[in-house]
């Protein structure tokens, strides 16, 4: 992205200087996206049966919860390195721990007697969405 300067400053000598704005990296907005979802989801119906729902925060939502601290952590962090691997450990947390839960679900009981919940499926969402950040990051700015 393109660097925006804000008015001219006089300093004490008598010089003019510009204070150079840095435009956002691409995908710092993205990821911080991608930390909602995870945020919301976490704590959301993760698995619904007949007999009531299994929220994310008496299992593993409190974990991919942890996972996205450390994503806020890197959609505000300025160094581009630790934001990348901040981005990447959301993004394998987010997306492990739902495809782990469906898989021993079906490995227990099958196909029959429950559905995934809206907070499973907006945790994968954005482990899909952060591992992407995390690529757009690393790739960095596109030079014009």
């Amino acid at each position: 992205m393109a660097t925006t300067s804000s008015p001219a400053t006089t300093t004490p000598a008598g010089r003019t200087r510009t204070r150079a704005r840095r435009g956002a990296e691409p995908g710092r907005r993205s990821l911080l996206g991608a930390n909602f979802l995870v945020l919301f989801g976490s704590f959301m119906p993760w698995v619904d049966t007949p007999l009531g729902t299994v929220l994310g925060g008496q299992g593993a939502g409190l974990w991919t919860f942890y996972a996205c601290m450390l994503g806020f952590a890197g959609a505000m962090v300025p160094l581009r390195a630790l934001a990348v691997a901040q981005a990447a450990l959301l993004g394998v947390v987010a997306l492990a721990l739902p495809l782990w839960q469906v898989g021993h679900l079906l490995g227990l009981v099958g196909t029959a007697g429950w559905m995934p919940g809206p907070g499973l499926v907006l945790v994968l969402g954005g482990g899909v969405l952060a591992c992407v950040s995390a690529v757009r990051l690393h790739r960095g700015p596109v030079s014009a």
